[in-house]
């Protein structure tokens, strides 16, 4: 018996149409890039095409539905009655043919992901072991030149690093931002020149056995000016006590807070635009979210990313982060590579 479905099933107020790729595979284990499930109180169906029919025959506790390449205008054909549709998932064309096969939808959202929330032993694992992959990749990557290569070059060696320490392959697309480029959270890699006396801001995480990770360290390549140095300590004291904050129980905006309020009350509010962090899992964001405007809570087992940033526009950015298990006292964190400023040639 599937443990997730029996639990899916619990919170059904009518059988449920699955199209997200990760909630199926969470569900199943099945991975397709055209595949839709159908949850019901007495069976799981799985309808895709014949390019994963043998995968997908394999597949246990599931009743295969083999369709045309166009998965959903089978569907719509094959189905009758009322079913629950992830709305934030589907979209509208396809929504168009479910009712124009004549099937009442309802809207549904976060069901799976609210399950996918809270790890298993065996997700933590997995999870744990991409954390160690990158933890290890920071160690490498620190011992290399910084300057006079390109934050293109760099964030290219890091992913080289992946794969030699046996990683499926990167989480993400990795960012190194250099001196300016630092103060935009998500910049992508180009061809500045690493200098000397800035900050190099690397965000990377490895994905194994389809579980995630997710890291940030912010380097110096020499002496910093003052405000980017005071801009660092900050950081730093913002996100111990952020981790510090990651326990159960505790409302996710409260976390948030915890690290914020730091930061605001050195004057640098109006620098730290973004939430604290997100959970982390099959995919790099999940649940539960991080922020001021978050209605989460925490629980046990949750996996979240505790991330705050400074950024100084024209002058260079700061971001520390690090991945926790949220248990009911202090958190485990995941990372032992140093969160203290590191200074590199």
């Amino acid at each position: 018996m599937n443990a997730r479905v029996e639990k899916l099933r619990q919170q059904l107020e009518e059988p449920l149409i699955v199209t997200t790729p990760a909630n199926v595979r969470y569900l199943t284990g099945f991975v397709s890039s055209n595949v839709s499930l159908v949850v019901d109180s007495e069976q799981v169906r799985l309808f895709t095409d014949f390019r994963y029919a043998e995968a997908a025959r394999a597949v246990p506790d599931v009743e295969f539905v083999q369709t045309l390449r166009e998965t959903v205008t089978d569907m719509a054909e094959m189905l009758t009655g009322t079913f629950g549709f992830e709305s934030p998932h589907l979209t509208y064309a396809q929504y168009e043919e479910l009712r124009g096969g004549g099937l009442e939808l309802v809207p549904r959202a976060g069901l799976v992901e609210g399950l996918r929330a809270i790890k298993d032993d065996d997700e933590l694992e997995k999870i744990r072991r991409a954390a160690g992959i990158t933890d290890q990749a920071y160690e490498q990557l620190a011992k290399e030149r910084f300057v006079g290569r390109t934050e293109r070059e760099l964030a290219w060696r890091m992913n080289e690093i992946f794969h030699e320490l046996g990683a499926d392959e990167p989480a993400f697309e990795t960012i190194v931002a250099a001196g300016p480029n630092g103060a935009k959270p998500h910049a992508d890699p180009g061809d500045r020149v690493i200098e000397a006396g800035t900050t190099v801001v690397i965000d990377s995480g490895a994905m194994l056995d389809g579980y995630c990770s997710d890291c940030t360290r912010t380097f110096a390549t020499g002496k910093l000016p003052d405000e980017l140095q005071r801009a660092y300590d900050v950081c730093l004291e913002a996100q111990l006590k952020g981790v510090e904050a990651a326990q159960a129980g505790k409302e996710a905006k409260e976390t948030d807070g915890a690290a914020r309020g730091v930061i605001d009350e050195a004057g640098f509010g109006q620098n730290f635009g973004h939430g604290l962090g997100h959970g982390l899992g099959i995919d790099v964001h999940e649940a539960p979210r991080l922020a001021p405007t978050s209605t989460d809570t925490l629980v046990t087992a949750n996996v979240v990313t505790i991330e705050p940033g400074i950024y100084l526009e024209g002058t260079g950015g700061i971001r520390i982060e690090d991945l926790v298990v949220v248990k009911d006292g202090a958190p485990e964190v995941l990372y032992s590579f140093p969160k203290e400023l590191m200074t590199v040639s």
